[in-house]
């Protein structure tokens, strides 16, 4: 009997999101072995994300140990994932998207100068683009760490991935579902990405779902091309009909988003959008502060 071997975060969440996989691909004849790697993310849960280079920290130990064959397939979020893999590693398969949005945890809404947790610049702009009096905290670890901290720390609310909370059955956690419209989610987010070694994409191919990897990867091409760009908060999403994408503020004091069908070009615009931000003389001002 075959032996494929599965690689995924060691934490609670990664782990449920590799066994979706693993009963996805498991047919006859053919074994599933998970196999945990701890990345520099997991080994590093007090930095911000901003200071460690957000894009790869929880996937890169995954993708060395695919390039030295330690593992066959990697299981990564798809919005962990970064546009600079080895060009020897290709994404052969998606899974079907589970819910993209934001979700509100330990209140039903935003309300004036709550203490809101969450070490995601995209979120904290958003959020307070929405209501400007709220206290922003930096909460990082898994899902059940921030849960328990929010307590600890006495916050009103914490702000986590909706499609976290539903795969560990913890959905009675959310008090909102932010709409689309209120926060843009990060590209990719809800969906799972199966990484594999250049070549071998037919290991995960029958499992593959055409119209997610249509969408995200729409979404990560137009977030990556915006973040060659600019160092602003960026969100992008396709709903199946028209691919949305912005960039922000870090306070959320502005906020710039654009619909359109060309990922390169709706970068480009918010690329320009933020450029003429940082020029006006109310961004001059501030920094000459």
């Amino acid at each position: 009997m075959r032996v494929l071997r599965v690689g995924s975060r060691g934490s609670r969440l990664a782990l449920t999101q590799a066994e979706l996989a693993a009963e996805r691909l498991r047919g006859p004849g053919l074994q599933i072995a998970l196999v945990p790697v701890t990345t520099t993310g997991d080994r590093d849960r007090t930095r911000p994300f901003g200071e460690m280079g957000a894009r790869g920290v929880f996937v890169k130990e995954l993708e060395e140990a695919l390039v030295a064959g330690r593992i066959d397939v990697a299981v990564h979020s798809a919005k962990d994932m970064t546009s600079t893999a080895a060009d020897s590693l290709s994404v052969g398969a998606y899974l079907a998207r589970d819910d993209a949005r934001d979700a509100l945890c330990g209140a039903a809404r935003l309300e004036r100068g709550m203490r809101v947790g969450t070490a995601s610049t995209r979120r904290r702009a958003q959020l307070l683009a929405i209501e400007p009096t709220l206290s922003i905290e930096p909460l990082r670890g898994n899902v059940d760490t921030r849960l328990r901290k929010r307590g600890e720390r006495g916050l009103d609310a914490i702000v986590l991935a909706s499609c976290g909370l539903d795969r560990l059955r913890l959905s009675a956690e959310i008090g909102r579902r932010f709409s689309f419209e209120e926060l843009l989610p990060e590209a990719g987010q809800g969906a799972l990405a199966l990484q594999v070694r250049a070549g071998e994409e037919e290991l995960v191919a029958l499992v593959d779902d055409a119209e997610t990897r249509r969408r995200v990867e729409a979404e990560r091409r137009c977030a990556f091309a915006i973040g060659g760009g600019c160092t602003a908060p960026i969100a992008a999403f396709h709903d199946g009909t028209t691919l949305s994408a912005l960039v922000a503020d870090n306070d959320g004091r502005w906020v710039e988003r654009r619909s359109g069908e060309d990922p390169d070009a709706l970068a480009a615009e918010l690329i320009e959008a933020a450029v003429t931000h940082d020029r006006s003389p109310d961004a001059v001002e501030e920094t000459d502060r």
